[in-house]
């Protein structure tokens, strides 16, 4: 990066990461609406909006901010409420699981130690990629040069080796070739894994607690509603499922409703 690149660059990160946090830390926030807001917001500043799409450091620097400051974000739901919203999120909790630490408000005082260090880490990561990527980034560009069927070919040797490995059985390599067929048709039909993911991690935990408040209430279904907490979110997961398919259905009736009047139109 020259001195222009720099002048061009800083404001895109401040904008950027001032995009990206809060929607890394709002639940189920995700990285991509800040990455393409940031793009959009840098497009409508820059002087030379002809350049996006063309090579322009705006383009680049405003939404990559933007993804790693939600990236950030992510560690307020996860260990303030126990919440992961990505697919590391998810990671990280089930490891926390597995040493029997429970994300939570009182994490910071059971576990102080953990918390501030994993803080740390973003900092001295951070710092890792600058020093590492920008003398490397022409031997990683060039990576992209390779074949993908050579890629594909490697990743999936050392994840079938990795996966045998780890109990010297072949049901382990079954597994893998189910769970790889499961996410390829997921990835052909545009199906996102994350909510997998998030529920096989989370479901266990879900069905503890509601044993638990079954268990609270005599058996009694109607606790599960009666806080007004409750019923505020079971009316938002409705209209999460609800509306986008509401939505895409509308789009879908008005285009077809213009196309036929184009073609009346046309006659």
């Amino acid at each position: 990066m020259g001195r222009a690149d720099w002048a061009r660059s800083w404001k895109p990160w401040l904008r950027g990461t001032a995009l990206g946090f809060p929607f890394g830390a709002v639940p189920a926030g995700g990285a991509e609406i800040p990455t393409f807001l940031s793009y959009v917001v840098e497009k409508k500043l820059a002087k030379h909006p002809e350049e996006f799409g063309h090579g322009a450091i705006e383009g680049v620097a405003g939404p990559e901010a933007a993804n790693n400051a939600s990236a950030a974000g992510t560690l307020v739901p996860l260990l303030t409420l126990g919440l992961p919203t990505t697919a590391t999120a998810a990671v990280m909790i089930a490891a926390f699981q597995q040493y029997g630490i429970q994300p939570g408000p009182l994490l910071f005082d059971k576990e102080p130690l953990l918390v501030w260090t994993l803080i740390a880490s973003l900092f001295i990561g951070n710092a890792l990629l600058l020093i590492i990527n920008l003398p490397l980034a022409p031997v990683w560009a060039k990576l992209l040069q390779i074949p993908r069927p050579y890629l594909y070919a490697g990743i999936l040797f050392f994840a079938t080796l990795g996966a045998y490995a780890v109990g010297l059985q072949v049901f382990n390599i079954v597994l893998l070739l189910v769970l790889g067929a499961l996410g390829f048709v997921c990835r052909r039909y545009g199906l996102p894994v994350l909510p997998l993911i998030v529920g096989a991690i989370l479901g266990p935990e879900m069905e503890k607690q509601l044993r638990r408040a079954l268990q609270i209430s005599s058996g009694d279904p109607s606790a599960l509603v009666s806080e007004p907490v409750a019923v505020v979110l079971y009316v938002g997961i409705v209209l999460l499922l609800v509306v986008p398919a509401i939505v895409r259905r509308v789009r879908t009736k008005t285009v077809a409703v213009e196309r036929a009047a184009d073609r009346e139109e046309q006659r």
